[in-house]
């Protein structure tokens, strides 16, 4: 499948509300999603078609060389065509560029597939946070990528 992964500009918001709508139970409103644009410690990218529309998309925050991956998502209509990875990719590419000592994330114990993506790119396990998420309530592995 053709995409390209671009930084994400206002015109995106609404398809990635849609994405964050159908992927989380807690999903972020468009205000936040907004907010993380105009956020000068953040980098937020997408996944586009031929029609710029966006099929996924995820998001970074960082303090001074550290590094906090937020979400990452593909829209269920292009999930397993390698999407995530090259988001993933692109992030961490982002973070050197950067110059970040390292990137963590946290995910749903549960999601294996996730896991299995980060640890294909390095992130290792490093702790666990107890019923860090609700609906429903769950712990969260947490990984980090050093550099």
């Amino acid at each position: 499948m053709d995409y390209l992964i671009i930084d994400t500009r206002e015109e995106h918001l609404s398809d990635v509300e849609a994405i964050e709508q159908v992927c989380f139970s807690m999903p972020m409103t468009a205000e936040q999603l907004k907010n993380q644009l105009k956020n000068s410690n953040h980098e937020f990218l997408v996944a586009v078609d031929k029609r710029n529309k966006v099929i996924g998309y995820i998001g970074m925050m960082y303090v001074l060389d550290e590094g906090y991956i937020s979400n990452v998502a593909v829209d269920l209509l292009f999930r397993r065509l390698g999407i995530a990875d090259g988001l993933v990719m692109a992030m961490l590419k982002r973070a050197v560029e950067l110059k970040l000592a390292f990137v963590t994330l946290e995910v749903r114990t549960s999601n294996e597939s996730a896991i299995k993506l980060y640890e294909k790119h390095g992130f290792v396990r490093v702790g666990q946070r107890k019923n860090y998420y609700e609906r429903p309530k769950e712990d969260a592995l947490l990984m980090t990528f050093y550099f």
